[in-house]
């Protein structure tokens, strides 16, 4: 069974670490300008900039980590909106993250989620059990897939 698990986790992680390294190699981190215009009949015309800019060397990157969320499985246990993740065996990632870090001792949430993923016994939300996640995560990810997993799960906190 674990070598059927790891045979179809690898090649995937793997994929995800090579698109996340080689599609920014010697790319700046690029910003994207988003224009949007509203006008009705008896109103002037009105323009909203907004600017975000997107790294994908250097700082975490969230879109990234919706890959590493997806190519190592998270949907499967856990539920997550911005995934489309509906699995029920760990927290709700939609809301969970935060609660959890407040009555970890008011936790940073960055640091919080990061602990969650390495270090998934540390704290354990009520209701579930300990060793259920799996501790290999620390070591099976890459610093900045880490970094862009962690990134995602934090932008989709409410």
């Amino acid at each position: 069974m674990w070598i059927l698990f790891a045979a179809l986790l690898f090649p995937a992680g793997f994929a995800g670490w090579a698109v996340g390294h080689y599609t920014s190699l010697g790319k700046p981190p690029a910003t994207v300008t988003v224009t949007a215009a509203a006008s009705t009949p008896s109103t002037p015309t009105t323009t909203a900039v907004a600017t975000t800019t997107s790294t994908s060397s250097g700082g975490a990157n969230a879109a990234a980590g919706k890959a590493v969320f997806t190519a190592n499985s998270c949907a499967t246990c856990h539920t997550f909106q911005p995934a489309g993740a509906t699995g029920q065996v760990g927290p709700d990632l939609d809301t969970a993250p935060t609660a959890s870090a407040k009555l970890d001792h008011n936790m940073n949430l960055t640091a919080f989620v990061k602990q969650s993923i390495v270090d998934p016994d540390a704290y354990i939300a009520k209701g579930y059990k300990a060793n259920v996640m799996p501790h290999t995560f620390g070591t099976s990810l890459s610093k900045t897939q880490l970094a862009d997993l962690v990134a995602f799960i934090v932008s989709g906190q409410k």
